[in-house]
């Protein structure tokens, strides 16, 4: 079997897995960009457009997930861009019209490795026949302790407890950005099943172990935001 069939079969089997059983070890082979923007202010509505407006330059067309907050961090907006294996920066590129580059108060831009597109897109309910748009999203920036990068890897990487309700999991790695080693999107159905699990992750808690204790071993800083998917 030639070598590209054999990775075409390996990513057919990655995504017909349950997003559940994704939760573990998974190749990062290709690359994303994470923007995390906050509108300037009265400007929310038309940053929304902004972002959802197709980049006829983009190297992947249509691979993207734009979130908006909901509790959590001061961003308002998180688009996460599939760029393929390898990435250019072009110092000939058109620069940013002032009518989109008005509209943001601050942005931030990290890039990272993760999972094939198909794998990213099946965890996280965007496959073309998914009807996940009631879907909740949880998306979590770790900083690691100094030597337990691989442990907070491992960690995150876990299988979910039975009780919870996680219908998928990304994890992707820093490469060039942002002061954080891991990020981490979550997906739950419903805002019932993120509530289910939520009490579930308290009621292990109090018993004194658990992921809780586990993520203050490993990670010196961490956040966690609430939101809701508007693209695609």
């Amino acid at each position: 079997m030639k070598p590209g069939y054999t990775l075409l079969l390996v990513l057919s089997i990655a995504a017909a897995q349950s997003a559940v059983a994704q939760r573990g070890p998974v190749a990062r082979t290709d690359l994303y960009h994470v923007l995390l923007a906050k509108a300037a202010p009265g400007k929310a509505a038309q940053m929304a457009d902004a972002l959802k407006t197709p980049d006829p330059g983009a190297a992947m067309k249509g691979h993207l997930l734009i979130l908006r907050h909901q509790e959590g961090e001061d961003w308002d907006y998180a688009m996460i861009e599939h760029l393929g294996t390898k990435a250019t920066v072009d110092a000939a590129a058109p620069s940013t019209p002032p009518a989109v580059r008005d509209l943001f108060a601050w942005h931030s831009d990290t890039f990272v490795t993760g999972p094939a597109w198909p794998v990213f897109a099946h965890a996280l309910g965007l496959d073309p026949a998914s009807k996940t748009g009631g879907s909740v999203y949880v998306l979590s920036i770790y900083r690691v302790v100094p030597g337990h990068r691989d442990q907070l890897e491992s960690a995150l990487a876990e299988p979910p407890n039975p009780a919870d309700k996680t219908a998928g999991l990304v994890l992707l790695q820093h490469l060039e950005g942002g002061p954080w080693q891991y990020l981490t999107i979550t997906r739950y159905n419903s805002w019932t099943d993120f509530g289910a699990s939520e009490s579930s992750s308290v009621a292990n808690t109090a018993k004194g172990s658990g992921g809780w204790f586990q993520m203050r071993e490993h990670a010196a800083f961490h956040t966690d935001t609430l939101a809701d998917r508007i693209a695609p």
